[in-house]
């Protein structure tokens, strides 16, 4: 199976260190939804993985994170592309869940759900906690100097066999080529 794992805020969209709590603040990285399109294209299936405590934290609802999804699906739409999953944590750190990045549970989902092994599948994201759990998996981490990538780059903080790339319209050119 082709696949392709994302993180969301961050790596498709613009990230905030107030959280993105509506469809208005949901704003895409510039090529962001045509590189998605391009994987589709390409016969992936492109899964997004993501940590949402803000729901936790009471900052938003589901049905609020919903209609944030959906407005970048149907963005996403508009320029020929799609995601077969949205995978999510509602929890915060506190609650010492295994499905919050960097623990594997929404990977292990992942796996069980497409019934497919995670080795070697390329994962992106922005954050040492992203990448942390995707190499936990055996996924082929990659780091976006996007969101909180510029960050997580400059501190070395990020596992060592990581590929790292300015955007996901980097990462995923890399992926096409190999």
């Amino acid at each position: 199976m082709k696949l392709v794992i994302l993180d969301r805020d961050g790596v498709i969209n613009q990230d905030s260190v107030d959280f993105i709590k509506n469809p208005n603040e949901w704003i895409p990285i510039p090529d962001s939804l045509e590189s998605i399109a391009r994987l589709n294209q390409h016969g992936f299936s492109v899964i997004i993985a993501t940590n949402q405590s803000g729901i936790g934290r009471g900052l938003f609802d589901i049905e609020t994170m919903n209609s944030i999804n959906k407005k970048m699906l149907d963005l996403l739409a508009q320029v020929g592309g799609h995601i077969d999953a949205i995978f999510y944590c509602p929890h915060t750190e506190d609650a010492n869940c295994k499905c919050r990045k960097p623990k594997s549970g929404m990977l292990e989902e992942i796996s069980a759900r497409f019934d497919t092994n995670l080795k070697n599948i390329p994962a992106i994201g922005d954050a040492s906690r992203d990448l942390e759990a995707y190499q936990s998996v055996g996924a082929q981490p990659i780091l976006v100097k996007t969101g909180k990538g510029e960050e997580t780059f400059v501190n070395n903080s990020y596992p060592k066999n990581t590929w790292v790339f300015n955007n996901l319209s980097q990462a995923v050119e890399k992926i096409l080529k190999k």
